[in-house]
């Protein structure tokens, strides 16, 4: 069902069929829009690791009244433990399931990115235009529209271009000036697959420090899979180009890294070669001090990316769906207007869920040396015992959003 308020109903483009684009999606078509949602990968890519919902980004799902699919979708991760070199936990901060106050480092809202983006397809697909194995390469604007030119060598004309096209964003490059770094980083590199499951993982996330600065983690979301993620502070070339090579020579890479970690790590490296997937990045903020040019806007990732240390990516990825989309319903005939309000609503919060980013807090939880590990895991269970973590987050009054308070656009959008 759609919104009929809109006065001139637009031709919108969106670059990227992730959780952003299909928000929008989902709120644009609903403000009486015709969407096109263009997608690189030849189907819907409804794969990953687990993401979770914070805050603001909770809010977001249950006003497109699919909070209740997600519920039914949560993976069951009670909490996390920090584990020896035996697997033995050392301390243990469970997740904050009250309904008050903060998450904890476990939100109580865990879902597979998978289900995550099924739950939004299913949404969307009957309103929105989806188009699999095509992407935009570059675009033209004249005036009023924009001329999007896509890799199977066709072009299209339409009002608003979005570019939700994650972190590496082919719209923000073209968007900004040659040569401009959109990136801050922070000295840490991230791999993840998955592995078997085996009789010993629980649906507790452990994490297991190694000294060198590195860090693995184990979680396990259905009765067969577990997830696997190597972290390690490093900040070298080689550490920074290995993103960009093939799976073979990152496999290779992580491998040496971690081989005499301990613990479960033969295991974990094993499972490499049989994995569904393997995916490489280097921890990054986005940072740009603008999100549109003319009829082109970003969303998402693509415009600022917080981190998967900020906790909230993926929240204020849905956050900023439904705020650009809000604003573009109430303004659409006057989008310089919508695109303005955009950036001036959202980045206080934008500016809040990545300033939660701390490099040197990131440090301590990977360690150079064995005694400054036991120190923070001695620390960590002497603060569980006297239920610290669990008080702090049932008492806090914000979560990691802040105070910055979702908007209504209940006059342009209805679910």
């Amino acid at each position: 069902m759609t919104n009929t308020a809109t006065k001139r109903p637009l031709r919108i483009l969106i670059a990227g069929g992730g959780v952003a684009g299909q928000a929008l999606a989902f709120w644009l078509t609903r403000g009486g829009h015709q969407v096109t949602v263009v997608e690189r990968f030849p189907a819907l890519r409804a794969s990953g690791a687990q993401v979770d919902l914070r805050g603001q980004g909770i809010e977001a799902v249950e006003r497109m009244g699919l909070l209740e699919a997600v519920r039914s979708r949560l993976v069951d991760e009670a909490g996390v433990a920090f584990v020896d070199s035996r697997g033995k936990p050392k301390a243990t901060i469970m997740a904050n399931t009250s309904g008050k106050g903060r998450q904890t480092l476990t939100s109580e809202y865990e879902i597979m990115r998978g289900d995550l983006v099924r739950i939004l397809h299913e949404a969307t697909k009957n309103d929105t235009e989806y188009v699999f194995g095509k992407s935009v390469d570059g675009f033209d604007q004249h005036g009023e529209r924009v001329t999007a030119h896509f890799s199977d060598g066709t072009s299209g004309a339409y009002d608003l271009l979005i570019g939700a096209d994650g972190q590496g964003s082919r719209t923000r490059r073209a968007l900004l000036p040659e040569g401009f770094d959109p990136y801050w980083r922070v000295g840490i590199h991230m791999a993840y697959w998955f592995v078997p499951r085996i009789a010993s993982d629980t649906n507790i996330r452990d994490t297991y420090m190694v000294p060198g600065g590195r860090q693995i983690m184990r979680r396990s979301h259905n009765a067969t899979e577990t997830q696997v993620y190597f972290v390690m502070r490093e900040e070298s070339a080689e550490a920074s180009a290995i993103h960009r090579a093939p799976v073979e020579e990152q496999q290779k890479f992580w491998a040496g890294r971690f081989r005499d970690a301990g613990w479960q790590t033969d295991r974990f490296i094993e499972g490499m070669k049989d994995s569904p997937f393997f995916y490489s990045q280097e921890v990054a903020q986005v940072r740009t001090d603008h999100w549109s040019k003319g009829r082109v806007v970003l969303a998402g990732d693509a415009a600022h990316c917080a981190s998967p240390y900020s906790g909230m990516g993926i929240s204020g990825g849905l956050v900023g769906a439904y705020v650009l989309a809000g604003e573009i319903n109430r303004h659409a005939d006057d989008l310089p207007t919508a695109l303005a309000n955009y950036d001036r609503i959202l980045r206080p919060f934008v500016d809040e869920i990545q300033g939660e980013v701390n490099p040197r807090i990131l440090r301590v939880g990977m360690s150079l040396n064995k005694h400054a590990i036991s120190a923070f895991q001695n620390a960590t269970a002497l603060a569980c015992f006297f239920h610290i973590p669990d008080l702090v987050a049932r008492f806090s009054k914000e979560d990691r959003g802040g105070n910055w308070q979702l908007p209504a656009y209940t006059d342009v959008l209805a679910a």
